[in-house]
């Protein structure tokens, strides 16, 4: 009997991560794989990115609308709550055997409640990783108690859900998703990526991406204004910023993306969601990745390419040697541009190696996957490690 797989994708970036692991499952005959949309993917503010599923011929088996307009604690509160209650109702209906999820959002949160409060045993991807300067940090922690089985990207964090108490044999160094992208995709040439973009590369080329920085309310507007204030200062520099998520703040970061763009058409350009191709294609082009994203620390390093990440969001996660930290100032972020161009740093960009592996991960689960017998990972142990126990 195949195993029943349910996927959840809430948001644009996630599911590109997925997407590999999504077709891995389908292919393998020891499967039947249900997709499960929601988050960011249905709204027309963040792109309508359920379009892209589509677009890349894979099925959605349900499509749940959660999201407010209102991007306060209020309206994360209704949107997780709403969450619950459809999401419930749906693994009631398909009783899968296991619920594959990935990252530390806040709507991946409300569908580990889900699948805890259905009885559905949970496959969790990319915990273990640490951003101090966000509000993922304790989301992603608490998924990883509420989940089952665990697939990390670096040993270090392997390690670190072991710290957590969940059984080692259960906890998988599997390397990043994102870099089996990476290495399958067909990305576009130069010429290509330009006419796809509507956008022209030049002498220096730079892609933006700023998400809110929650664990300090108020002050995502006034950094990322600092950001631009810089980033104007820069001479026959291009730039592509790419949207904010749904957290708080993010609608007003995107209001000053688009008042940004409006009076530099010459050299920015702005979108909701690239999509997959469409974004690492332009990796491949660009001189760095500047802001506070993951991609910058994950994807960035395997394109031999710089990033300057800015503040504290990112706070704790392995780092390739391309990726310049500074403070979220006006001086810091001089420092780092001028760091990013200097002779030193690029000299040694051909040399980096990517802390989060090679690709093969999403194979890698699925093997794992195949092995497992989901009626037996519901019951759950503390795992104590001696060393601790001793002391």
């Amino acid at each position: 009997m195949k195993k029943r797989i349910c996927v959840f994708t809430g948001s644009r970036a996630e599911y590109g991560l997925l997407r590999p692991l999504i077709s891995a499952l389908k292919e393998d005959g020891a499967f039947e794989v249900r997709l499960l949309v929601s988050g960011m993917h249905t709204e027309k503010q963040y792109g309508l990115t359920h379009q892209e599923i589509i677009k890349d011929g894979i099925a959605i088996d349900a499509m749940v609308r959660i999201m407010t307009r209102d991007n306060s604690t209020n309206g994360v509160a209704r949107a997780m709550g709403k969450g619950i209650v459809e999401f419930v109702r749906i693994l009631s209906q398909w009783k899968p055997d296991l619920v594959v999820i990935l990252g530390d959002r806040f709507e991946t949160l409300a569908m580990a409640q889900s699948a805890m409060l259905a009885r559905v045993a949970i496959a969790h991807i990319h915990g273990g990783e640490a951003t101090y300067g966000a509000m993922d940090e304790a989301i992603r922690h608490a998924i990883t108690k509420i989940s089952h089985l665990h697939f990390t990207s670096t040993d270090e964090y392997r390690r670190r859900i072991i710290q957590l108490g969940e059984d080692p044999r259960r906890v998988f160094n599997v390397g990043a998703l994102g870099i089996d992208n990476i290495h399958q995709l067909k990305l576009m040439s130069r010429e290509e990526a330009q006419r796809q973009m509507g956008f022209c590369f030049k002498e220096r080329n730079l892609l933006v991406t700023f998400h809110p920085v929650t664990l300090h309310p108020g002050q995502s507007r006034k950094q990322f204004q600092t950001l631009l204030n810089e980033l104007d200062c820069l001479k026959n520099t291009q730039l592509i910023f790419t949207k904010s998520n749904a957290d708080m703040e993010g609608v007003e970061i995107n209001g000053l993306i688009d008042k940004y763009v409006r009076s530099h058409q010459d050299k920015a350009v702005a979108f909701a969601s690239m999509g997959q191709v469409v974004y690492l294609s332009a990796l491949k082009w660009i001189d760095a990745v500047v802001g506070n994203s993951s991609s910058g620390i994950i994807e960035a390093p395997s394109f031999k390419i710089g990033t300057i990440n800015i503040g504290d969001r990112q706070d704790g996660r392995v780092r390739a040697s391309s990726v310049i930290d500074c403070p979220a100032t006006s001086a810091g972020i001089k420092r780092a541009l001028r760091c990013l161009y200097s002779r030193g740093f690029q000299k040694k960009l051909p040399l980096v190696k990517n802390p989060y592996g090679r690709e093969g991960a999403a194979q890698k689960i699925v093997a794992i996957l195949r092995r497992q017998r989901p009626s037996g990972l519901l019951v759950k142990k503390f795992f104590n490690i001696k060393a601790l126990s001793k002391g």
